[in-house]
């Protein structure tokens, strides 16, 4: 059988793979792996260890058995300060506006201090973000220091596939598998042939050392970051048509809240760049208002709203139970409109509280008959993620991971459900006009810096 001719201007590969500049990219990447999830794992174990002293010890420290309901008040006042100052006074801004969706830029090392600093003022202190941006923002950042500035000026494609490979080995750290950082990089780039292979192997290559480092350290020391896992979820029905029958509208549901609070987030944006540092300081007391009022309207702690929402989705998936539809409702009302205004005010990444948002509204149809809480979990985190992300693919192999032994058995609804809700945002995003481009890998058109 014949083999296929390459496209024109794209070089085969077996070329590709005896190109020694290639061959020294590869053991470049394998090399960083071991000092980026060093950095990572460091990242997320300070913002892990602030947030649990700002939501846990401190209040049990004045006294309260949990965070009182007007405490995001004053802990998102001062958080948003600092951003401000930081966004208004250091290189690059804070980092990428979250309601823009993941960066597809790889980020100048002069900006990651800004970067860093600007995360771990927003997200200890009760921001509805996740770290997933910071991190891929850190992981770029520390690889293009390897190469020097008048060397990465003459060679995009080669800052591309480095940035690529940062950020890939960042987030397989936090999503809690490398597959899920290789899938999102392959997916977001829309490459084939030749130019996927150079992009994937460095990404490959780095994301797995990375994770094997990351993993090692973390039981070596003992240490917690916080990363995105569901340690049980509720017992596993077989599926049947009523999963279908319920799951389906659902994902449709699911897409088009996510893709409102997008569209708000998007406003937020806008206008807070008008007036970058009194507006972040604003949006961050909205921010805190709302969480306040998540706490005073249910009695209980305004955690389950603040943050990121990975901790609290463990929680929900460990026992829907204990979640009352009211709660959920509060809970959907309170911290959806919450994560809209920190997405355009404040910095973060976007995907995990959607992650968790979308399991919340799932839930409150779990009693459904014909439906239930594990069906619900897995319609959720899918469609939320495709939603946001615009990943579904991705977005699939996360909800799979995170179901963990039981993703074989909803598999059928989460991929169904991933495609639904994916055309579902497509499809209001080109009807109202607010349909900026997916997100693109850092290294996106790379090849081999030659």
């Amino acid at each position: 059988m014949a083999q296929e001719t390459p496209p024109s201007g794209a070089r085969p590969v077996g070329e590709v793979l005896r190109d020694p500049g290639y061959l020294r990219l590869l053991l470049l990447s394998a090399l960083l792996g071991v000092p980026l999830s060093l950095a990572a794992f460091g990242f997320l174990t300070l913002e892990h260890a602030l947030q649990n002293g700002l939501w846990e010890h401190l209040p049990r420290r004045l006294g309260h058995a949990v965070a009182p309901w007007w405490w995001p008040l004053p802990l998102l006042a001062i958080g948003g300060l600092l951003a401000a100052l930081l966004i208004t006074r250091l290189p690059g801004a804070g980092g990428h506006v979250p309601a823009r969706g993941l960066s597809g830029r790889a980020t100048e090392p002069s900006a990651l201090p800004g970067v860093v600093l600007t995360a771990l003022v927003c997200l200890p202190f009760g921001a509805v973000l996740g770290p997933e941006a910071p991190l891929m923002a850190l992981g770029s950042g520390l690889a293009l220091l390897t190469v020097r500035s008048a060397r990465r000026a003459r060679a995009p494609r080669l800052v591309a596939v480095l940035g690529a490979a940062g950020s890939a080995t960042a987030i397989s750290t936090v999503f809690g598998s490398p597959l899920v950082a290789a899938v999102l990089i392959i997916e977001a780039a829309g490459l084939g042939g030749p130019g996927l292979l150079a992009l994937i192997l460095p990404t490959l290559l780095a994301s797995g050392v990375g994770a094997l480092v990351f993993t090692g350290f973390g039981r070596w020391t003992g240490l917690d970051t916080g990363g995105l896992t569901l340690p049980s979820v509720p017992p596993v029905d077989t599926l049947d048509p009523g999963d279908f029958l319920w799951g389906l509208p659902l994902a449709v549901v699911i897409a088009a809240t996510v893709s409102t609070a997008l569209a708000l987030g998007r406003r937020v944006a806008d206008w807070t760049a008008k007036r970058p540092g009194p507006r972040t300081v604003l949006g961050a007391l909205v921010a805190g208002a709302l969480l306040a009022g998540y706490g005073l309207c249910t009695g209980r702690s305004p955690e389950e709203a603040a943050l990121s929402g990975q901790a609290a989705l463990a929680r929900l998936a460990a026992d829907p139970g204990a979640w009352p539809v009211g709660v959920l409702l509060w809970l959907l009302l309170f911290k959806g409109l919450a994560w809209a205004v920190c997405l355009g005010a404040l910095r973060g990444g976007p995907i995990f509280p959607a992650v968790f948002l979308g399991p919340v509204l799932a839930m409150v149809f779990a009693p459904m008959p014909g439906f239930g809480s594990t069906t619900a979990l897995a319609v959720g985190i899918a469609s939320a993620a495709a939603a946001v992300t615009r990943l579904p693919v991705t977005s699939s192999v996360l909800a799979a991971l995170l179901l963990g032994p039981d993703a074989a058995d909803q598999m059928a609804v989460v991929l169904v459900s991933a495609v639904v809700a994916f055309g579902t945002g497509e499809l209001l995003r080109a009807r109202n006009g607010t349909d900026p481009s997916p997100a693109s890998a850092p290294a996106e058109g790379a090849g081999p810096g030659g």
